[in-house]
């Protein structure tokens, strides 16, 4: 009987530093205790993470600010067939009225009265 009584308290020991043991390890010190650790392993990498996410936030941003200014450019390019249109046919009206002025300043060259010279070879023609 003497062995099963030792056997039991043995167990009964055995089962108290048991749960001391469970409940110093899982005691809230030691949790907060290993919540610190792992902060401070993964705060760092955390902050690389957070510095390199609000670089390529600004470098997106950028891009697209330029793709939505390319856009608009593109849209007012494609507006401004009207205003092409306008331009060369008021070039065309130009170049037809220079060629009208060319061509009225040669006859005039022709029908000027070549018989009056004075001296020097000078033409003279009256009214100028």
């Amino acid at each position: 009987m003497e062995d099963q009584e030792m056997q039991l308290k043995v167990r009964r020991v055995s089962d108290k530093f048991t749960e001391s043991m469970y409940v110093l390890a899982n005691e809230p010190s030691v949790a907060l205790y290993r919540l610190q650790e792992h902060v401070r392993r993964s705060l760092p990498e955390l902050v690389q993470h957070k510095t390199d996410m609000q670089s390529w936030e600004e470098q997106s941003q950028g891009a697209i600010y330029s793709v939505e200014y390319a856009c608009s450019a593109v849209k007012s390019m494609a507006n401004s067939g009207l205003y092409f249109k306008n331009v060369d046919s008021l070039l065309r009206q130009a170049i037809s009225m220079k060629e009208q002025i060319n061509n009225s300043q040669g006859r005039r060259k022709r029908t000027v009265d070549p018989g009056v010279l004075k001296e020097g070879g000078e033409s003279h023609s009256p009214g100028m």
